[in-house]
């Protein structure tokens, strides 16, 4: 990292403490979201997993876990999970019986949907009323982020 001048030190110090603390908002407002809503049976982790699900395309279990970086047999606990309390189906292939994919039921799409939302909103609150070019800006810090998110993963 290059040596920092005294504005740009205290700069990053902000940046750092309000970047931590907005990781540690969502999670407690999406948790608590959660807790008060007709979704209460699920926690921030299904929620993710049923994200990572999502409703435009079927996936295998394998292909959830590595999205959300849980082993096979964790992975098969959660589905199980969400089976029984009415967030997610299995669907076997029509083409080969042995291949089974992961679907949400109509319960999983509405909290999918109120998720998406949820993460629209943080995100058109975080450009309102910036110029273009500041959302330019912020759409390359975001991108430096998640590139230094994907090097961490795959080490």
């Amino acid at each position: 990292m290059k040596k920092m001048n005294e504005a740009t030190t205290t700069d990053f110090e902000q940046i750092n403490t309000e970047l931590v603390g907005v990781f540690n908002n969502v999670m407690w407002i999406e948790e608590a979201a959660l807790k008060r809503s007709y979704f209460s049976d699920i926690t921030l982790k299904d929620m993710h997993t049923i994200e990572a699900i999502s409703m435009y395309d079927e996936k295998s279990a394998s292909q959830v876990a590595k999205i959300i970086h849980l082993t096979p047999s964790s992975m098969t606990a959660a589905i199980d999970k969400l089976v029984e309390k009415g967030y997610v189906e299995r669907r076997r292939s029509s083409k080969d019986r042995r291949v089974v994919r992961l679907g949400l039921t109509h319960k999983g799409r509405v909290v999918y949907r109120a998720h998406q939302e949820f993460h629209r909103d943080l995100t058109h609150n975080l450009v309102k009323n910036m110029s273009p070019n500041d959302v330019s800006i912020v759409k390359q810090a975001i991108h430096n982020l998640v590139s230094y998110l994907a090097q961490i993963i795959n080490h």
